[in-house]
């Protein structure tokens, strides 16, 4: 509460608020306002309750009484930005670079002086800070870029950081502003952290005429906060931070600290959160706006502290406190951040660094050590991966102090090679798991990491339930199933909803008329392809939370295939008939992004003739990140390589409300959609899918049969739709209590009809799985729109990891057997749905029955 006549809180409200802090009680919106206006004594009282939060955490990181810094070099690479904020001094134009003698960006010269003379003086930082998309505003920075040959500002900042690691050995610490998720995979491989300060959730402030942040796009606090959360998705450490005194109320800084905790609490991401006290500057639309007080800041650190907790790492820049160190410290900080004893502030060039001495005397003054550390916090450094990408370790690690994760004393930073792993392409692990899946099972339910991979599970839950209430029905079922016979493109959304709930009678009439509509459209024959899957490897750390077949590296049931291991399964398919392989494998960090053209390369020099039909679009972005190459140049030079067509997996359900319970770090819908049209545009086909039967409902596969829909209309590049039935037993989010157990026969049933229903008539071959519904669970679907039974697979880890019953190969006369269990004809194809050539029939015909010498085969 408040006192109405003065606008502050009334005595009792600060004194409840004050002893909830001290009995480390959770607080609430309403109480972190009051705290932040706590001074005097009542400031006394709530610092020191966080001090004890704090030196809580440092015991507990095994470095009591150490407050850190990072000793860095200010690389401001360019001063051009899309945005106008009202209080800044760093964003310049372009006319007043030119008249200063200065280019639209630092030179690569210029960067390399600056880190060189900084490596020289012990820095081991390298911050590059510059402003949002210049190039989206200004044609002069457009043109520079293109002039030096880089597609955008992002590809020029990891150009700059690759040179810096390899010519300075300084770790870039990258502060581009608003990154995609996209961008984070780009950005990620050459730096171990970046940083974009939240600065306030106030969204007024930016879309008020006059406010701090009118104007500027990038400053929308809801775009804001999905970096924050796509880097945590990434595995990306994080810095983060709010601006305080730009205009916000107590109860949006309090709502912009706890927006801060819930993201640091879903993904464990967040490495620091800094408090910056606002500094009025001239020259500015804000020179007039008075400056935040410094008891105004301590205040913030100190709720800061409460509500983020004792492991979180708070840091205050000590440029701007005006030397009240002591009053920060007692507050609740534990780091000091960047400072420079070369490169000035350009973001508050009128406050100059304080001397590294004599912040650790002041330091001292306070009964703390100042001990340097590096721009990825040492908790970082010792997960290791994903936290960290291969090619950055050895940079790290000739920096780090093995014991602490801190800086290593007395280290000077060399320039060492930014290259892939050495480790490459090699067999290791259980290479036989393909075979043994079906005879030994797995080893355990769950990978030893299923605590810390794939965030917060009790966050989760709270993120999953909304999503999960069903969708109340209004529309008339009768009248949708009349509109279905009669026209299904004309089916509203409301109509179709209704069907995708149908149930008894209503469901049976909803798949007889998807199953007239599928003899119409592709007539009896039941189509199948003779193929075999190559999963070449299971060692990932994306942390899809639906899936069981990732592992880590040391997991017993983990293993990577050689090139000849891969070449070998593809020349064994080709000899018992198979016209394509189906090769798809986890997110490996070590392998590189060229590895996907090898496996390509491998395949089809080995047996030219075979379809290679690879990599989702999940495996396409990391191989583009890897290799810096766009989306587009990546496809091409892999369709080189021996690429035929793609698999449209990884598209879950294209719904990001769905998609980020599903999984913590996989692409998101635009994404996905964006590779998918490249790919057709590529000349590569895809199939597409979709897993249903965990946290979704019907609406969502309404949305997701919809999106395709659109995409086939635009590009005309799917051959067929698969429908995947989730399977729960392994899967972790299932293990931890989130998801329902797979779909229902009446899910099976009303997706498979609805598919047919909707996708008309631009997406024509609907797909069932046997692997994860069996033989007569197949053959219902094919009494329910669907024409096609995928392949006889030969292997299959994937849904066998998740623990599905059904094996994982059929032979050709199984799959006869279950069209005609349907009462219908089988016939092969290939990937594309065209004839088969004879020969490969006849090879398929003589092998068939005799594959238990290849694999084994359960019976079900």
């Amino acid at each position: 509460m408040t006192d109405p006549q003065r606008g502050r809180p009334t005595t009792n409200s600060m004194r409840r608020a004050l002893k909830r802090a001290r009995d480390g009680v959770a607080l609430d919106v309403t109480e972190a306002a009051v705290l932040l206006q706590a001074r005097g004594e009542d400031l006394t009282d709530l610092a020191g309750s966080a001090a004890r939060v704090r030196d809580a955490g440092l015991d507990a990181a095994g470095r009591p009484g150490v407050i850190t810094y990072s000793r860095k070099v200010f690389i401001p690479l360019t001063r051009l930005c899309r945005d106008t904020c009202h209080y800044c001094t760093f964003v310049t134009v372009p006319g007043k670079l030119r008249s200063a003698g200065h280019g639209m960006f630092l030179s690569p010269d210029e960067v390399l002086d600056i880190a060189r003379r900084g490596a020289e003086t012990g820095c081991k930082e390298a911050l590059f800070t510059l402003g949002d998309r210049p190039e989206d505003r200004w044609p002069e920075a457009r043109a520079w870029l293109e002039a030096e040959g880089y597609d955008d500002t992002l590809a020029y900042v990891r150009a700059m950081a690759i040179r810096v690691l390899e010519e300075t050995g300084l770790l870039p610490h990258l502060n581009p502003g608003v990154l995609t998720w996209t961008d984070l995979q780009r950005l990620k491989p050459v730096a171990p952290s970046m940083g974009m300060m939240l600065e306030t959730t106030a969204t007024r402030l930016w879309s008020t005429r006059g406010g701090p942040h009118y104007g500027s796009p990038d400053k929308e606090p809801a775009v804001r906060l999905r970096v924050l959360e796509d880097a945590g998705r990434s595995n990306v450490p994080f810095t983060t931070g709010i601006l305080i005194g730009i205009g916000e109320s107590y109860e949006e800084r309090a709502d912009s600290l706890f927006e801060l905790r819930k993201t640091a609490r879903a993904y464990h991401g967040i490495q620091e959160v800094i408090v910056q006290n606002f500094r009025a500057k001239p020259d500015t639309a804000m020179r007039g706006m008075p400056d935040a007080e410094l008891e105004e800041l301590a205040a913030a650190v100190a709720v800061a502290r409460h509500i983020l907790g004792p492991s979180a790492r708070i840091q205050a820049p000590p440029n701007l406190v005006d030397a009240e160190y002591a009053l920060l410290i007692g507050a609740g900080i534990d780091d000091w951040g960047g400072v420079s004893p070369l490169t000035p502030d350009h973001v508050n060039p009128e406050r100059p660094w304080p001397h590294i001495e004599e912040l650790a005397a002041r330091t001292a003054e306070s009964g703390f050590e100042l001990r340097e550390r590096l721009t990825v916090y040492p908790e970082f450094i010792r997960r290791g991966e994903p936290w960290l990408d291969p090619r950055l370790l050895p940079h790290v690690r000739a920096l780090a102090d093995p014991e602490t994760g801190l800086a290593k004393e007395g280290a000077i930073p060399a320039g060492l090679p930014w290259q892939e792993p050495d480790e490459g392409f090699s067999s290791s692990g259980r290479t036989d798991l393909h075979r043994s899946i079906d005879t030994e099972g797995r080893t355990g339910d769950r990978r030893d990491d299923f605590d810390e991979v794939y965030g917060d599970w009790e966050a989760l839950r709270e993120a999953a339930a909304p999503g999960m209430v069903p969708s109340r029905i209004d529309a008339d079922v009768r009248q949708a199933l009349s509109q279905a016979a009669d026209d299904p493109t004309k089916l509203t959304d409301d109509q179709a909803l209704a069907l995708l709930h149908a149930d008894g009678p209503a469901l049976d009439e909803l798949c007889r008329i998807a199953d007239t509509l599928r003899r119409d459209v592709v007539g009896d024959d039941v189509t199948y392809i003779v193929t075999r899957n190559i999963n070449f490897t299971n060692v990932c750390y994306t942390g899809c939370r639906f899936c069981a077949f990732a592992q880590r590296r040391t997991d017993a049931d983990a293993y990577t295939l050689s090139l000849d291991q891969v070449a070998d399964r593809a020349a064994q398919a080709w000899d018992v008939g198979a016209v394509e392989v189906c090769m798809q494998g986890g997110i490996h960090p070590d392998l590189p992004g060229t590895a996907y053209f090898d496996i390509a390369r491998a395949v089809k020099e080995r047996v030219p003739g075979m379809h290679v039909h690879a990599f989702s679009p999940m495996e396409v972005v990391n191989g583009a990140s890897r290799t810096g190459m766009s989306v587009r140049d990546w496809l091409a030079t892999a369709k080189e390589a021996g690429l035929d067509s793609v698999p449209g997996t990884a598209a879950e359900i294209l719904d990001d409300e769905v998609r980020w319970i599903l999984t913590k770090g996989k692409l998101p819908t635009a994404t996905w959609l964006d590779v998918i049209r490249t790919a057709h545009e590529t000349g590569l086909r895809s199939s597409s899918t979709m897993m249903y039967g965990h946290v979704d409902q019907p609406r969502h596969w309404l949305g997701h049969l919809r999106t395709l829909a659109r995409l086939q209309q635009e590009t005309g590049g799917f051959t067929e739709f698969v429908t995947l039935p989730f399977i729960h037993t392994n899967a972790p989010v299932y293990l931890a209590g989130i998801a329902r157990p797979g779909p229902t026969d009446r899910d099976n049933r009303a997706v498979t009809a609805m598919a047919r229903l909707l996708l008309h008539p631009h997406i024509t071959n609907i797909q069932t799985s046997w692997v994860k519904l069996g033989t007569e669970g197949a053959a219902e679907m094919l009494r329910s729109g669907a024409n096609d039974l995928g392949g006889t697979l030969m292997e299959e880890t994937i849904s066998r990891m998740a623990g599905s019953g059904y094996g994982s190969y059929r032979s050709v006369q199984d799959l006869v057997a279950i069209a005609e269990l349907a009462g219908r004809p089988a016939k092969p194809r290939t990937t594309l749905y065209g004839e088969v050539p004879a020969e490969r029939v006849a090879a398929a015909a003589a092998s068939d029955g005799h594959l238990p010498d290849l694999l084994p085969v359960l019976e079900g």
